[in-house]
């Protein structure tokens, strides 16, 4: 079946044939004609399976007809996630797949000024994409309005279950009217999450795509063994063997992330990171120049996996292993995405080997080892452009200086 045979406004296609999306995925084609009955649905899919189009494209025409039909105005669909990149990025997927309608779509977020955000409010939305602080910040001073909303996208509910929003959640479905239509979209699913979600819908299609290997077939994926003083010099060689490939790099914390940029910077490898502590502006900035080349590497945690939704990633650099095993999936599949290949390497370290069995577990099969000689291992640490290889002692200074930061501030 193709989205020219849907019954979808012409205008939705029209945008679809833009983008270049013919025939719909294994969670489109299971998920758009139950959303389009006004079904509630709870759909289990992995990050890269078309997801967001998947809900975005029946919400984009039920709010359609709702215009058509003159219904009174306000917001009628909220899409509620869980980080500012993947407000931005499925705000991104409504606005171009509706591109030749009428809806208004906005995107709310914090760390920008609100004052832009309530004069769209007040000028009318009828699609919001929504992060929970910034919703309900809008909420109690009296700007945003719940009462007409018929239709709940709960988008990554898992990783909004690991962000500690489960409360907020609730919080949201006390404000909306009980007969709505709620859509529950989540990468993995446990006993937390299906609670929560039959606590949600009613008598929802339910909608599993589960395949065999949760890491696509398109990423070359392996594991080197590398003592943790020695990632740096392992990840400056990666980066200077391929100049113009475009590097994502995953680290534990926002601190592992200033430090390792800073061992970049030391070896003239420039850098940037993006985390939960830096500004909105400035994390929208360093997306836009991850994404248009002009920045090769980008150093990030795993708040950020999965909002960064960059096409050409060639590598991703697992330089601290992920505290969670499925966070591994979602890192990886940041590279290989469309129709290119990508290669995922992780750093492991002797502490980390636990871990990497737990991921391993999780993926049912092992990782394949990407096995280094005791000369080429030599090689790497020698070859170095950076001369103080006091690492500790870097580690150490950095920390001194977070700490006089963090008392100024005060």
């Amino acid at each position: 079946m193709k989205f020219e045979d849907y019954h979808i406004a012409p205008e939705i296609k029209r945008g679809l044939l833009e983008l270049g999306y013919k025939r719909p995925t294994d969670i489109q084609f299971k998920s758009i004609p139950a959303i389009l009955k006004g079904e509630d649905v709870l759909a289990i899919a992995q990050t890269g399976t078309g997801k967001t189009a998947a809900f975005a494209i029946p919400v984009l025409n039920i709010s359609m007809e709702n215009k058509r039909a003159r219904r009174p105005e306000g917001v009628r669909c909220i899409v509620m996630v869980p980080t500012h990149e993947l407000a931005l990025q499925v705000t991104d997927v409504f606005e171009k797949i509706g591109k030749y309608t009428d809806v208004k779509i906005l995107c709310l977020i914090g760390g920008v000024d609100q004052s832009p955000q309530i004069d769209q409010l007040e000028e009318g939305v009828d699609i919001l994409i929504a992060t929970p602080g910034r919703l309900f910040d809008l909420v109690s001073q009296g700007h945003l309005f719940l009462n007409r909303v018929d239709t709940l996208v709960l988008d990554e509910a898992d990783h909004m279950l690991d962000l500690g929003f489960i409360e907020d959640i609730h919080d949201l479905i006390k404000r909306l009217p009980r007969d709505r239509q709620t859509l529950f979209f989540s990468a993995t699913i446990n006993e937390t999450i299906k609670n929560l979600a039959y606590g949600l819908v009613r008598n929802a299609i339910r909608i599993q795509i589960s395949p065999n290997d949760p890491v696509a077939k398109k990423i070359d994926h392996a594991v080197a063994y590398i003592e943790m003083d020695d990632k740096r010099f392992f990840l400056e060689r990666i980066i200077k063997e391929n100049p113009e490939s475009k590097i994502l790099v995953f680290v534990r914390t926002r601190v592992r992330a200033e430090r390792v940029s800073k061992a970049m910077q030391k070896v003239e490898i420039e850098t940037q990171t993006i985390h939960g502590e830096k500004e909105q502006d400035d994390r929208i900035d360093v997306l836009n120049q991850f994404r248009s080349g002009a920045l090769k590497v980008l150093i990030a945690t795993d708040i950020s996996a999965r909002g960064i939704d960059v096409p050409d990633i060639d590598y991703v650099i697992n330089y601290d292993l992920p505290e969670q095993s499925e966070n591994y999936v979602h890192r990886v599949g940041r590279t290989g995405r469309a129709n290119k290949k990508g290669v995922a390497i992780t750093f492991c370290s002797k502490e980390e080997i636990p871990t990497l069995r737990e991921i391993e577990s999780f993926l049912d099969k092992t990782i394949e080892v990407m096995e280094i000689n005791k000369k080429d291992y030599s090689y790497t640490l020698e070859s170095t452009f950076d001369t103080d290889t006091n690492w500790q002692k870097l580690m150490l200074d950095d920390e001194k200086a977070q700490a006089l930061k963090k008392k100024k501030k005060r």
